[in-house]
């Protein structure tokens, strides 16, 4: 899953010229949230690719958009000229590739050049109807961006050009209408990320979704659907994997007796807590504390 993590950090998360117009970015951060400020253009693109980890946006607009691994985004930079970028599993790793068609159409690359690809025609079928766009498409550029992730510092400026073109063809060849990503409201995500701050900080008490849901004042539908975009996962799976990696560290780290953790993330009994251990760790906590 994750092949391509480089020793020198410093060198990620900086800019690469690809070709004129085109630049791209590997990301690679290992925090909750970082504010981003750039210039902003109805037709320059983004196209953002998830590769490890979840990330979201909370977009000039008031509202927010998350994708997972494997998803890819594109839109225009009017909507994320200063925006924050939020890591909900606290790490993400991705490429983004900007394209300026103001530039790229008057100074293409060989290859579409030689095509007789009319860029400006391609740019203007995703920002004819909305200058402010954000589609998605889910697993379609996985070909694309994925051998990025598995290759040495020397060969990624040769495979960018490779794939910046290949990217670019993708787009002009595209006949039918990408699908409108999902967003919601900035508020709401706050909200949601509100809801698991208390989850996460109080693992040995149990809140049903209609706890939360008269607590925060947030529809129960609601609060589903968008802690699953934010978090990638149904609330009570979330809590279930989180409550165990959560004992798994305690019984690496600490010399708490098993029923002593059970309890700290919010076992009733022992016998439960060594099921769902099993569950999602593969073996019991007992095995496990041997073993680590």
């Amino acid at each position: 899953m994750n092949d391509f993590l480089p020793e020198n950090r410093s060198k990620n998360n900086s800019l690469i010229s690809v070709y004129p117009g085109i630049s791209a970015v590997y990301n690679d951060f290992k925090e909750s949230k970082k504010e981003f400020h750039h210039d902003e253009g109805p037709f320059i693109m983004e196209v953002s690719h998830c590769h490890y980890g979840r990330v979201g946006w909370d977009l000039n607009n008031g509202t927010s958009v998350y994708m997972g691994e494997g998803d890819a985004v594109i839109h225009s930079t009017v909507l994320c000229s200063n925006s924050v970028k939020r890591f909900p599993l606290g790490f993400y790793q991705g490429f983004t590739i900007t394209m300026d068609f103001n530039i790229i159409s008057e100074e293409p690359p060989e290859i579409i050049k030689n095509a007789g690809i009319d860029l400006k025609k391609t740019a203007l079928r995703f920002f004819e109807t909305d200058r402010s766009f954000l589609y998605v498409n889910n697993k379609s550029l996985e070909h694309i961006f994925e051998p990025l992730y598995h290759l040495p510092e020397n060969l990624r400026l040769p495979f960018l050009r490779l794939k910046v073109q290949e990217l670019l063809l993708f787009l002009t060849v595209q006949t039918s209408e990408p699908v409108k990503h999902a967003v919601y409201n900035s508020d709401i995500t706050e909200t949601i990320r509100k809801i698991h701050t208390l989850l996460t900080e109080n693992l040995e008490k149990r809140y049903t979704i209609n706890d939360i849901s008269g607590a925060f004042l947030i529809n129960t539908t609601t609060l589903k659907t968008v802690f699953k975009a934010v978090y990638g996962m149904p609330v009570a799976a979330y809590m279930k994997e989180y409550r165990i990696r959560h004992a798994a560290k305690l019984l690496r780290h600490t010399e708490a007796g098993i029923a002593e953790i059970s309890a700290k993330v919010g076992y009733e009994t022992q016998s439960k807590f060594t099921k769902a251990f099993k569950d999602i760790i593969g073996t019991t906590p007992s095995d496990f504390r041997r073993k680590n």
